[in-house]
This record gives C-alpha cells, sequence and structure tokens, in this order.
C-alpha cells in the first residue's frame, strides 16, 4: 500500500519542499494514545474501532463517554473536579446500545488488548478519581493483566520525557516536561512491542494536508498535520503505523512541531518501523467553541464525536487509509 503525498518536509537542521517518498503502511492493526483531550480522543477512536485497534496509551485522561454529549457533564464530573461520581454503569448502558446500532465495534474486541495508562501525582487539571475510572473501565474489557496502570510519579499534567521540556513540577506550554522518565518509550514498549532494529539514522517529520487526507469530516480540523517517518520506512521497509493525539493547547497553532519532535515517539519509533501520525485541531471562538484547540471530547462537533460516526474519528480514519493508498 504506498501513496504519493506533497508535503513539507522538516529535517532535524533544515526546512525544504520535498515530496514524500512511496510508503508501505501496515495498517492491518494500529497503536493509539494521547494525553489529555487527546487521551480522551484516543480513547474514543479505540472504541469506536476495536477491531482495528490493538493497543493504546493515554496520559491524563478519563472514562470514555464521561461527558455525555455535555459540556457542563465534561467540567463537572471528568476534569478537575466531580460534582458527582461518574456513573460508569450508565456509561455502559450507551455503549451497549452503540454496539447494537453498529455504532463502535463489539467491546469484545477488546479483550487482550495492551492499555497503559499515566496519571502523575502533581496533575492539578484532571482528577486522579477521573483516570481511576478510566483503568477501571479498561480492567473490566481488556483484562486486568493487560492493564498498566502508571500512578506513583510526581509528574504535573504534561507528557513526560527523560530530559526534554519544562520542569517536571510544572504544567506549561508545551505541556512537555523533563521528568527523567521517558513515557514514550514505557508505553509503546507495552502497547505496540515489535522487534527492535538498527537505527542506523533517524527518520524525517514532514507537514502533511490533513484537509486532502482526511476529506470533508477534516474541516473542522487545521490545514496541516505532522507524520513522522523513520528512515527504513522512507526507504522502502513496511512499517506499522501509531497515531498520537495532543492535548488542549497543544496543537500546531499553539506549539508549532514541538508535540510532535519532543515526546519520545519519534525515537522510540526510529528502533521499531513505525510511523508516527500526528493528527492537528484548530482553535475556533465561534461555533463550534473550541478556544483551547482541544479534541472532540464533549460534543461540539454533534452527538456522534465518540463513535464511528464522528466527524474527528472519520477523518484521522481516512487521513490513515489515504496515507497507506487505500
Amino acid at each position: 500500500m504506498k501513496t504519493l503525498i506533497m508535503a513539507v518536509t522538516l529535517a532535524a537542521s533544515s526546512q525544504s519542499i520535498a515530496e514524500t517518498p512511496a510508503l508501505d503502511l501496515n495498517i492491518e492493526t494500529l497503536s493509539v494514545s494521547g494525553i489529555s483531550s487527546g487521551g480522551y480522543m484516543a480513547g474514543q477512536f479505540h472504541i469506536a474501532h476495536s477491531d482495528w485497534v490493538s493497543g493504546i496509551g493515554i496520559i491524563a485522561g478519563g472514562p470514555y463517554y464521561c461527558a455525555r454529549n455535555s459540556i457542563m457533564t465534561a467540567l463537572g464530573q471528568c476534569v478537575n473536579k466531580q460534582d458527582d461520581a461518574i456513573d460508569l454503569a450508565e456509561l455502559k448502558t450507551t455503549v451497549n446500545e452503540w454496539q447494537k446500532q453498529g455504532l463502535i465495534s463489539s467491546v469484545d474486541n477488546i479483550q487482550g488488548d495492551k492499555v497503559w495508562i499515566l496519571h502523575g501525582t502533581e496533575d492539578k487539571k484532571v482528577l486522579a478519581e477521573v483516570t481511576d475510572q478510566l483503568v477501571e473501565q479498561y480492567q473490566h474489557w481488556a483484562g486486568a493483566e493487560n492493564v498498566r496502570y502508571v500512578n506513583n510519579k510526581p509528574f504535573a499534567h504534561h507528557f513526560p520525557t527523560e530530559k526534554t521540556g519544562t520542569a517536571c513540577d510544572v504544567s506549561e506550554i508545551p505541556f512537555i516536561a523533563s521528568c527523567g522518565y521517558n513515557a514514550a518509550s514505557e508505553m509503546m514498549q507495552h502497547i505496540a512491542a515489535t522487534p527492535e532494529q538498527q537505527a542506523t539514522s533517524k527518520g524525517r517529520l514532514f507537514t502533511v494536508d490533513q484537509q486532502e487526507l482526511g476529506g470533508d469530516d477534516a474541516s473542522g480540523l487545521a490545514d496541516s498535520a505532522y507524520l513522522y517517518a523513520p528512515a527504513p520506512c522512507l526507504q522502502g521497509e513496511s512499517c506499522q503505523v501509531h497515531v498520537s493525539f495532543h492535548g488542549c493547547n497543544q496543537n500546531i497553532e499553539a506549539v508549532g512541531d514541538d508535540y510532535a519532535r519532543l515526546t519520545g515517539l519519534n525515537e522510540w519509533a526510529d528502533f521499531h518501523n513505525t510511523v508516527v501520525l500526528y493528527p492537528q485541531t484548530k482553535k475556533s471562538t465561534l461555533m463550534p467553541l473550541n478556544p483551547q484547540a482541544c479534541w472532540d471530547w464533549w460534543g461540539y462537533t454533534d452527538e456522534n464525536y465518540a463513535n464511528q460516526q464522528g466527524k474527528q474519528i472519520k477523518a484521522v480514519t481516512n487521513m490513515i487509509r489515504n496515507l497507506a493508498g487505500e
């Protein structure tokens, strides 16, 4: 499966306009991850396409369909306060109904999937209780033995790295912090373990046309997205695909390519022949109201935001399939 895409190539030391070489992508199974609103989005994509996604990593997220199509519920239960406890039984009822309607794949597919979840003890943006309930959901669906929960590290609300980013005890742009902990590697080794290759050179980060790749469903997203391709993938080897969803205020307008360069995912990808797609949101101060460029996890696009008919889920699906030349 190969495709040619016009792109702006961002190499480590220079920028040039180039045509992306043909990519042979194996998309029979995928892995996904995300932080904060991107964590919610990763979960939505996984549940919507549980017959396709086999591994997921979530940093500072909450249970699937937590907001129940309501910004008030999102703010009152699913972030940094809980006016009322999250009713997992109610969420399960929605999941069962959507399965019957064919809006999501059967959650039976999740059994055996590898799940990695992180919540920092100094995270003031998302309550530990919220993430605890995400863990409970996944333990039920995937099996407790397949869920790894890291909740004993003194991290604030950010993507922790070995030595890149802000101080570990603060949560500020670009929400990537130097914590002496390689979250990207820890996560990927659990959810998408593939034989390690000898990486003789680094890959490249490309800026791709998100509107062209995503189609009409991408109209509410940014014009561009990022794609990281390891050197062997650029040389014609068949490669896996991982999709990483940024958090609020972490999109291309806010941080440029920082999220696509600095988390450590690309370094892992270099050794595991994995192409990483970084789709991008955009902020909006009118309808839909999304001033922080969050992924839709409460319903600002429409009521189907968390299932296969969700515009953002369809757009990312289109991107993956078009990149693979389907």
